[in-house]
């Protein structure tokens, strides 16, 4: 199975290269051969790959960035996958696009299902969702999985930041009032393997979410970051009116994750095994 993969050096894409299942092959286009800001160019690559399914594992993710230039984050977050899922559609290849929990209102406390309205609070939210209506009015048969708190060894991510912060500072604010849930990377890739193949044979495809377990605040997932590098830093809880971003973020991230265990199998991975994982490959366990 040839699978197509928009993205190199992000965290998914990185996992996507690492962890390639047995009896598939890869090809991973960077910005030097399918620059996401230039969608005619990602709609030929795709018809010039002979792939079996593809993923769009690139993104804008510069979440506070997209509020002063939400037309450029637009252009790769919802024009660039449009015209991929579109060329899918017109070669009946799987097509695969990660998306974000940014697109709904970050209300309540409940956990987030596929099908619950969405409403972005910020410009990121916004071309993502764009982007999400640009896949299924596309025709392809596609899917987009939603997820939440990426994290790895690899890029810019709150695992990496908390352990460079917490190596020369004798403790650090964190906001405590917002919940969702950690998810490693490899998990992501995994998850996207899986599916790939399962619409490579014939499934559907649908809107998703895959996040780790448990949901838990940023302040206690920071805690168990010090407690596994084994750092003396202490965290004090604040609230998100104290951390004033340019970008809003969402209260609540949880993700409710059951419609994919049920149709591919796959359950919501454990993110304090993933993190020990990641501590391990950065030499950061205790």
């Amino acid at each position: 199975m040839r699978v197509l993969v928009f993205g190199q050096t992000g965290q998914v894409a990185q996992e996507l290269a690492r962890r390639l299942p047995a009896g598939m092959t890869a090809e991973f286009l960077g910005r030097d051969r399918a620059d996401l800001s230039d969608p005619a160019a990602c709609a030929a690559a795709v018809r010039a790959s002979h792939a079996d399914a593809v993923i769009n594992a690139a993104a804008w993710t510069a979440v506070d960035k997209a509020e002063t230039d939400e037309a450029a984050a637009h252009v790769v977050n919802a024009a660039a996958p449009a015209a991929m899922a579109q060329e899918c559609a017109a070669l009946g290849l799987p097509f695969l696009h990660v998306s974000t929990d940014y697109v709904f209102d970050g209300a309540g406390t409940l956990a987030f299902r596929p099908d619950d309205a969405t409403d972005p609070q910020n410009a990121y939210g916004r071309t993502k969702r764009a982007g999400e209506v640009a896949i299924n009015d596309s025709g392809a048969r596609a899917l987009i999985l939603r997820t939440s708190w990426v994290v790895s060894a690899h890029g810019a991510n709150f695992v990496k930041t908390m352990l460079r912060l917490g190596a020369s500072r004798d403790s650090l604010n964190v906001v405590a009032d917002q919940i969702g849930a950690p998810t490693p990377a490899a998990a992501i890739a995994d998850a996207l393997f899986t599916a790939a193949r399962a619409m490579a044979n014939g499934q559907a495809g649908g809107v998703y979410h895959f996040a780790g377990a448990p949901d838990i605040s940023w302040a206690d997932f920071a805690r168990a970051i010090m407690a596994g590098a084994g750092l003396g830093c202490a965290i004090n809880d604040i609230p998100t009116s104290d951390y004033p971003t340019p970008a809003k973020r969402p209260l609540n991230s949880r993700l409710d994750c059951s419609a994919f265990e049920r149709d591919f199998g796959v359950a919501r991975p454990d993110w304090q095994a993933g993190l020990s994982d990641i501590l391990y490959e950065l030499g950061g366990a205790a």
